[in-house]
Formats: structure tokens, sequence, C-alpha cells
């Protein structure tokens, strides 16, 4: 597999954004704070879509499944929280989406026996969970961390979606990069989310991801990570079956690739309404939701996970979702148990 990241930009205007980027950069390498738990890491540059939370739910639930205690660090984007919340002590979701934001609610559903704690202060958080949780968290998962530099940690996975890696190469407005690419040499290791390649594969597109971020001052290892989709289920607990009349709602960053996820698991999409990333779906918007499924002859709304804890009970339609699972390759697992071990050993990086 061969990835080609586009030349560096070169116009003033992102020149002067590098600039600023270093900057802050500069300025939280010297205050930064330190859990005294080891902190693992999973974020991206892209401003949404990279399958950055399937990943967080993958690692957590190996983490958890190796007998640790696991908390889960979110900022809680979009949501209108404040201060510290526990979102889940590990038996399910204690708040809703509009106290905690749609992601840490999904996580905390789809991960028992795995803590989720938010605050925008991922310090104040991690400390918060020591002294209130019990058991008290081994290792910290911080979800959607990269750009977070005011928490030191000890494992930085960066994850690039295989339909759009390089995110136009650029800051906004010319590009969808949080940071330049550039960033890349502070991760740990990078992963190829939503890939084709098997996972028992050898490994070729994480290793030519890494390849090609080489010049970028990246020095890790690269994984690929393809993604699993599960039966819709009903909020019933019912199954779809295939082939039946469904109609799509959608409120993330890559509506496209959910609707040919559905399309290929042979469900005729009868409609579909597609709202901005993280919509919180007010009155009107549900309104709009149950008049268009009336009309489509739909058997059912189906949506991902994020959007389900928004809408669940909200709308007059039966409500069904499309499980979504990543699965990297195994060797990613053997890199990030020793690292891990090492870290929980108090021992410097391999």
């Amino acid at each position: 597999m061969h990835l080609q990241p586009p030349p560096p930009p070169s116009s003033p205007w992102q020149l002067l954004y590098n600039g600023a980027h270093g900057l802050r950069r500069r300025w939280y390498h010297a205050r930064a704070r330190r859990l005294p738990r080891p902190v693992l890491s999973i974020g991206n540059l892209h401003w949404g879509g990279t399958g950055k939370t399937p990943l967080v739910a993958a690692v957590a639930a190996h983490l958890r499944d190796r007998g640790l205690a696991v908390a889960i660090l979110s900022r809680g984007y979009a949501s209108r929280g404040r201060g510290v919340r526990v979102v889940s002590a590990g038996q399910g979701p204690l708040l809703g989406p509009l106290l905690a934001g749609d992601e840490p609610v999904l996580l905390a559903g789809e991960l028992p026996g795995v803590a989720v704690v938010v605050s925008p202060d991922r310090y104040r958080a991690g400390l918060h969970a020591l002294r209130r949780l019990e058991p008290r968290p081994a290792v910290f998962v911080l979800d959607d961390g990269f750009s977070h530099l005011a928490l030191q940690r000890d494992l930085d996975v960066l994850a690039f979606p295989a339909a759009d890696p390089w995110a136009g190469g650029r800051l906004p407005p010319g590009g969808r990069l949080r940071e330049p690419l550039r960033a890349v040499g502070r991760a740990s290791a990078v992963v190829l989310t939503d890939s084709e390649e098997s996972i028992e594969s050898t490994g070729s597109a994480g290793a030519a991801l890494a390849d090609a971020l080489r010049p970028y001052g990246f020095a890790g290892p690269g994984f690929a990570s393809a993604t699993r989709l599960g039966r819709p289920l009903l909020a019933t607990g019912e199954s779809l079956p295939p082939g039946e009349k469904v109609f799509l709602v959608t409120a993330i960053a890559r509506p496209e690739r959910f609707a040919a996820s559905v399309r290929e698991l042979g469900f005729e999409i009868a409609g579909e309404l597609r709202f901005p990333d993280h919509h919180r779906f007010p009155p009107p918007s549900l309104e709009r939701i149950d008049a268009a499924f009336r009309g489509s002859g739909a058997a059912a709304v189906l949506t991902t996970g994020k959007d389900r804890v928004k809408l669940l009970r909200r709308i007059e339609a039966p409500l069904a979702e499309l499980p979504i699972r990543a699965d990297p390759e195994p060797a990613f697992w053997s890199w990030l148990d020793r690292r891990l071990d090492a870290a929980l050993a108090g021992l410097p990086p391999a």
C-alpha cells in the first residue's frame, strides 16, 4: 500500500498558523501536569471522522479484560455540564448527553466495568477519579487527547482515517487538520483506521502510513485497524433483518461512510437526514425526523451509537443502532501491552 502526503503548505496564513501551534506546544511543554498513574492517549489530527471513538472503546475494553481498573478521561465536547462529572463508575451511564456529551455517554453504555469521567481539565478529572472511584484506576485512557497538552501522557496513539488520511494536508481554512502534520513527531504510534486490510495480514497498511510520516518527524510504528459492523438492533433489543427499509439519521463527521456501510449490510435506505456533527437534536429537529420517517415507509430510524444516546425515547419512530467496532491488527496489541507494562513498572519508554 502506498500513501503519499501532500507537500507542506507554503501560504503565509498556513505558516503563521504553524508558528502559533509551535508556540502553544512550547508553552505547555514546561507546564503540563502528570497524574500518578499511566496515561494512554487516543487522538487524531483531523477535525472529526477518524474512527477514534471505536478505537478508544477497543483499547479500554482490552485493558479492562487484562484485569486493570480503567478510567476514560474525556472533555465532554458540546455538553452543557460544568466541572468534573462522573459519567460512569463502571455500571453504565449516570448522566445524559446534554450534561456529559454524546461520546462519553456512548462509551459508558458500551463498556461495563470501565469508568468514564468528563471535564475540560483532564488532570482534575483524573485526580477526582483517584479520590472517588472504587476500584481506583490503574490506568487512564485519554479520549481525544493528542492536542490536550496540559496533561502529560505515557503513550500517544494517533488515528488516521484510511478514506482521508491527510485531511487536505493543511490547517483551516484550506484544510481539515487541527495541527500541522509535523505534530506526529509527538506520537508513540499511528493507526490507519477503517482499513480494508485484513487484521490477519502482515500489516502493510499501517507500516505504509508510518513510512509516509517519517519525513514529518515520526519515529514510531504504524498499525492498521479494521472496522467491524454489528447487526442493527432496535431499542427493544430485536435485530433488523437485512433487506428491511430504514431511514437514516446522523449527526457525525462522515455520514456518507455510514450510509455506505448500511448498504453493504443489505438494507434499503428509504430516506436520510444529515445534521451537523455533535448536533443536540432540539425539538424542531425531532419533529422533522418523525415527519420524514412517517412519509418514508421505513421500518425504523437507523442511526449511530453516539446519535442513539441523544434520540432514545425522544422520537416516536422505532429507533435502531448500527454497532461499529474497531479491530486493530494483533501487532498493535502486542506493542500496546509491552509499552503499558513498562509504564506500569515505572520504566522509561523502550
